[in-house]
């Protein structure tokens, strides 16, 4: 057995727990939103426009309940039941979708799974924290963004194939999601055990100006970073739609995110056990150069191969710094801090990704693609610079 495969057997049955529920719940919610806008637009005559407010107005609330859903779990000691009830909502959500019939129950379903998704999310970061000893924690996120991303790709492509190899109907392919959400439930009930120093509440009031002020330097330090990073990594919508500005036929599209995805996972897992072999910071920095890389190669692409290393690459950079990143969040907050602290950075990454996406756009519109990356290259450049700056305080 080698040395990286033996590595596995020391992560705690709680973080495969927690990563096999990501990873069915992302196939449950992947499988019904790879197929949602047809199912909106074809069956239920929406717009686009309307399309696209259900998802801004749901990715709105998962960000601002990530905030509170962590501060609460600091408030009360316990992270597990937040994490259960989280995924509990996503999964009551899914029978929704094929019950549907207009778009008062969508809403309403995809509302409640945002709020199922924000809910769990940033308990559940420090409740990995909570489990996986500190020399262990870069690979226990690793994992979990590598199932993650497993989950990712894998729903798309079960919708594929129900509707493309077996001709079942949208509303049938809703009907087996509701399966691995429920599977993502019973893995959090079943496997997960909370450490006892965590049942401990601690009785203030939580997000207040004193809590905040806890949270060290080094953590806002990190927040910063990710923030000017993610005004670089735009959503990934903005990948497929550099595919279709090359020309790329319709029925590839989907490639793009299934390539990324793919690269993802299989990387995820071995940056995490770099993250705890070696300097972070080092690590970061090669996350940094291999977006600059990406951005540089996606600015000048002119055919589908060219966006295709563009994206792989992108791929890349997202599987060795977003486990880092959430260890390096772990590391910094105090441990009765940690999901409020995972709160806040969730939060900020989600305002980021919200102007990085709006700023995109209008770059996009204004000036091309090429000048969009182009801007994402330079974005990542002054994050790399403020990793040096940074560097060299720490020497001094």
């Amino acid at each position: 057995m080698s040395r990286f495969t033996r590595s596995f057997e020391h992560l705690p049955r709680g973080v495969w727990a927690l990563g096999a529920a990501s990873l069915l719940m992302d196939v449950s919610s992947e499988l019904v939103h790879s197929l949602l806008p047809v199912f909106l637009t074809a069956s239920l005559g929406m717009s686009v426009a309307v399309v696209g407010m259900i998802e801004g107005i749901a990715e709105a609330t998962a960000s601002i309940t990530k905030l509170f859903s962590g501060a609460l779990s600091d408030r009360i000691g316990r992270r597990k039941p937040l994490v259960l009830l989280g995924y509990g909502f996503s999964a009551l959500t899914k029978p929704l979708f094929p019950l549907a019939s207009g778009v008062g129950l969508i809403v309403t379903a995809r509302f409640v799974d945002r709020i199922g998704k924000g809910i769990r999310g940033a308990p559940r970061d420090a409740l990995i924290a909570d489990i996986t000893p500190v020399e262990l924690r870069g690979r226990a996120y690793g994992l979990r963004q590598a199932l993650d991303s497993v989950g990712a790709f894998l729903g798309p492509l079960i919708a594929l194939g129900l509707l493309a190899g077996l001709a079942w109907s949208v509303t049938a392919a809703f009907w087996i999601a509701v399966i691995p959400a429920a599977l993502a439930v019973l893995a959090i009930a079943v496997f997960v055990r909370e450490p006892e120093f965590v049942a401990t509440p601690v009785r203030r009031v939580p997000l207040s100006r004193t809590e905040l002020a806890r949270l060290p330097a080094a953590f806002w330090r990190v927040v910063l970073f990710a923030g000017v990073l993610t005004l670089a990594r735009f959503s990934d919508a903005f990948l497929v739609l550099r595919a279709q500005s090359v020309g790329t036929p319709v029925a590839w599209i989907p490639v793009v995110m299934i390539v990324m995805n793919v690269v993802y996972a299989g990387a995820a897992y071995p940056a995490g056990v770099a993250a705890d072999r070696m300097s972070r910071r080092a690590l970061l920095g090669w996350g940094v150069a291999l977006l600059i890389a990406a951005d540089v190669v996606l600015a000048f692409a002119d055919a589908l191969p060219v966006v295709m290393a563009g994206v792989v690459l992108w791929g890349f950079h997202m599987a060795i710094t977003n486990g880092l990143l959430s260890a390096l969040v772990a590391d910094c907050a105090p441990p009765d801090l940690r999901g409020t602290a995972f709160g806040v950075f969730h939060l900020a990454s989600g305002v980021f990704l919200l102007l990085a996406s709006g700023l995109a756009g209008m770059l996009w519109s204004t000036f091309g693609p090429g000048a969009t990356f182009a801007a994402g290259a330079v974005f990542t450049a002054i994050a790399g610079a403020g990793l040096i700056v940074g560097a060299r305080r720490n020497r001094a």
